[in-house]
């Protein structure tokens, strides 16, 4: 059986995403679509609108046959800590192609580009420090080592974010030289951080901006999304009182970072250079989260960068929990979120194929990263109603979610 794999977020799953998975399916000539999707934290630092499980869900009403879950230790992480979870995640799984959606829309430019890099590795890598003692965020810094390595714009434009995403994928692929061909189809209508919606095929940033701003599936919101999304998350914000998003944290994030102390703090994965002192002085003087978050952010902390280190924070995750992740060359386990009978066939065919097991509940794993994975779930959790939090526990210790919408 034919597999293609999709590294997802669907935060929400839109028309977009619609898009992308037909048009993956017949590129690829799949018989088998599988998604390695981001849980309930996602790779720019921010919870997920909704759950994964509703998400799971909604993908596989949507076509999607298996829908696996990206560990938390590399979902909340730069693009290439994200691009090796997903990629090793997929391989596990015996996935033929990877086709990711892209501004640049041809794989051509990706491949040259990786070559490019591999001859001029140590111009860049001076390139790249040099721009970061200037005082760079890391992305500014790579973007201008890329220029100054001669990898222009002209070729491929690695200051666009899904490029910056696909040439993670690639690269990954070609470093470890796996047996996975790598596919592109380019990104229609809006951009990724358009945050208004102008098209049926909107971005998720403007569709979420859209339904956060009103607390309400908005009429514009709604017409970028299928039936199917639009259903579960007005569900799930009638269950949840609302929706997830920074500013319900806010107040247990106040509460915590006023308690440590710095050296605490300075324990946390991402807190750097002084970082906790600059974390517990601004939230004292802030009473919203956008409100901390403009106090915070510099030339060198990115909005991005912070919110990963915050949700690190938020669900506890130290330093010496990820210190491996740069030397891992294999992911410890594949968790199950669900699948279509078409995916439980792929799945019975595979699994004797694999060389870790697949996890369908988070009782059933004993690894380092299924602990991380458990107080991600409970931080979460946390800004529920009891009754809603108690159901969505419960999801963690049941099986895979199956299509029925």
């Amino acid at each position: 059986m034919k597999s293609c794999g999709l590294i997802v977020e669907y935060n929400p799953f839109h028309f977009g995403h619609q898009y992308h998975l037909k048009q993956s399916k017949e590129a690829s000539g799949a018989d088998c679509m599988i998604a390695v999707m981001s849980g309930n934290f996602l790779q720019r630092g921010e919870p997920a609108i909704i759950d994964k499980w509703h998400r799971a869900q909604i993908a596989l009403s949507q076509g999607v046959d298996i829908v696996l879950e990206l560990p938390y230790a590399f979902a909340v992480q730069n693009s290439d800590l994200f691009a090796k979870g997903a990629v090793f995640t997929l391989h596990e799984i015996g996935i033929d192609t990877i086709c990711f959606g892209s501004e640049q829309g041809d794989i051509t430019p990706f491949t040259k580009a990786y070559d490019y890099l591999n001859s001029h590795q140590e111009y860049y890598k001076d390139s790249l420090h040099h721009f970061l003692d200037q005082g760079y965020s890391f992305p500014e810094a790579s973007r201008h080592a890329y220029k100054a390595i001669g990898l222009s714009e002209d070729s491929i434009d690695l200051t666009q974010p899904n490029n910056i995403l696909g040439f993670s994928y690639t690269k990954t692929i070609l470093d470890y030289k796996l047996p996975i061909i790598p596919m592109t189809i380019q990104r229609t209508k809006s951009g990724y951080h358009d945050e208004t919606i102008s098209h049926k095929i909107a971005s998720a940033t403007s569709i979420r901006k859209s339904i956060l701003k009103q607390q309400e599936m908005t009429a514009e919101a709604e017409g970028s999304l299928p039936p199917a999304s639009v259903n579960l998350l007005k569900e799930y914000g009638d269950k949840a009182n609302g929706w997830h998003y920074w500013e319900r944290y806010f107040p247990l994030l106040h509460y915590k970072l006023t308690t440590l102390s710095p050296e605490e703090i300075r324990t946390f994965h991402g807190v750097e250079e002084g970082l906790e002192f600059r974390l517990k002085h601004t939230i004292q003087e802030a009473t919203t989260f956008e409100e901390w978050m403009n106090l915070l952010k510099t030339k060198r902390y990115t909005w991005t960068r912070l919110q990963r280190t915050i949700t690190h924070i938020l669900t506890n995750t130290k330093k010496n929990e990820l210190h491996s992740l740069h030397e891992l060359e294999q992911v410890p386990y594949v968790r199950l979120l669900g699948m279509s009978k078409t995916g439980r066939t792929y799945i019975k065919e595979q699994k004797k194929k694999m060389n870790v097991p697949i996890l369908t509940n988070l009782q059933s794993g004993d690894h380092e990263f299924v602990t991380i994975e458990e107080r991600s779930v409970d931080a979460y959790l946390s800004c529920l109603p009891l009754d809603q939090k108690k159901s969505l526990r419960k999801r963690e210790i049941g099986p895979p979610v199956m299509p029925h919408l």
